[in-house]
């Protein structure tokens, strides 16, 4: 008999403290500015590669594939190309088109109340199309309700999300995601594109900010 498929995520506990620091390589100018290393590298790389086998399975003959930029694009990126990798290697082929939506909605390390689009919000090719909407990180899901309401207005056949992170935080917007990567406590967490008012993208690791690296790179809220 057939063991079930598990397709939940890999939850990682509130009290891992994450990897020593020491254990790992990482740009050297960050070292007072990240407490420790979340999730290595590799352990991304390898749950990122079954996603892509989880989308294969679910997906027909095609697929648009809607990166939220910024912090998305490096998930993304690798999500894709072991769809293509899967595909050479089986009898199944998922032809992939890439396009890309910008979204801001963190100030530091708070979200905003405001979802904002920036750059073009027409998305007519997505009508008739199966979608698959790819984001680094899921809290609240404001930010993902809010596109998803704007998505369906364009009539696409079918839309799904793929998360590589889901916080657990009061009123976690876990039935928004159909892939995640893994559920993590309430950190703020950086590296693998996912920023702090742009820094820390180059990290490959994801990682915990230190309280100085939020001092370090804090931005004033403008009044205008």
């Amino acid at each position: 008999m057939d063991k079930a498929v598990i397709k939940g995520p890999i939850v990682i506990p509130d009290d891992w403290p994450g990897y020593s620091l020491e254990l790992f390589s990482y740009p050297e100018h960050y070292h007072e500015d990240i407490d420790s290393v979340y999730i290595p590298h590799g352990v991304i790389m390898n749950r990122v590669e079954r996603l892509a086998r989880y989308v294969m399975d679910d997906f027909g003959d095609s697929i648009v594939v809607l990166c939220v930029l910024k912090g998305g694009y490096k998930f993304c990126v690798d999500l894709v190309e072991f769809i293509k990798v899967l595909g050479r290697n089986s009898n199944k082929y998922l032809e992939t088109r890439v396009e890309f939506i910008r979204l801001k909605s963190y100030l530091n390390d708070q979200s905003t109340e405001e979802l904002q689009i920036i750059g073009s919000r027409d998305l007519s090719f997505l009508r008739g199309k199966s979608v698959l909407i790819v984001e680094a990180i899921v809290d609240t899901g404001k930010t993902m309700k809010a596109l998803l309401k704007h998505v369906e207005t364009f009539e696409p056949k079918m839309v799904k999300v793929a998360g590589l992170l889901v916080k657990r935080v009061p009123n976690m917007a876990e039935d928004l995601t159909d892939y995640v990567g893994f559920e993590i406590p309430n950190h703020f967490v950086v590296g693998y594109a996912l920023d702090y008012n742009e820094y820390f993208r180059d990290l490959n690791h994801i990682c915990v900010i230190s309280k100085i690296g939020k001092m370090k790179y804090k931005q004033e809220q403008s009044n205008g």
